[in-house]
């Protein structure tokens, strides 16, 4: 009998730490020096015309650091896409933004935002959770938008990334990828 009610309460108390862990982590807020460090990783693209023309590979390399009393977040990434399937045309795009604490607990406004109706970009970044998510909204002439907006979530594994662009309510490009940490 007493093993059986050891037997009981162990496989108990593994239920209830297996249940437990997940909702603990979700709950946790991460403080922004979290995600300070270099990492670096691949992922894939997809677009309305990816069904036709197949998906983009990216490698993609981040860095997140301390900047004064906010943060810089610089970003490269490499497209492959068109020309020779075997030999593919090579690309890389650079951004760089630098957040300051903005006048809102715990979200932060890029430096170089400026007035979105006449076409320049407004960024603001946060942290919820285990994801720093930045947001960069443009008009477009006419009145219509772009909304591109960055989820980088840590993990164990490194980080995830997950890249949407929105133009006038529609998706016009999701990106997914993983990343590692390379250097603190």
């Amino acid at each position: 009998m007493r093993k059986a009610l050891t037997s009981a309460t162990l496989v108990l108390a593994i239920v209830l730490l297996w249940g437990a862990v997940p909702g603990a982590k979700a709950a946790e807020q991460l403080s922004i020096e979290a995600f300070y460090g270099n990492f670096q990783g691949s992922g894939i693209a997809r677009t309305d015309a990816s069904d036709y023309f197949g998906l983009t590979l990216r490698d993609f390399d981040v860095t997140i650091r301390p900047e004064g009393s906010g943060i810089s977040i610089s970003w490269t990434t490499v497209l492959r896409q068109g020309g020779d399937p075997d030999n593919p045309d090579v690309r890389r795009k650079s951004n760089s933004l630098t957040f300051v604490p903005s006048d809102l607990p715990g979200v932060y406004r890029a430096t170089t935002s400026g007035d979105a109706l006449a076409g320049q970009p407004l960024a603001w970044a946060y942290v919820d959770g285990y994801t720093l998510t930045v947001h960069s909204l443009v008009v477009l002439d006419g009145g219509g938008y772009v909304m591109q907006t960055y989820h980088r979530t840590l993990s164990d594994m490194g980080m995830a990334l997950e890249f949407i662009s929105i133009k006038n309510g529609e998706t016009a490009r999701r990106v997914e990828g993983r990343l590692t940490k390379r250097i603190n």
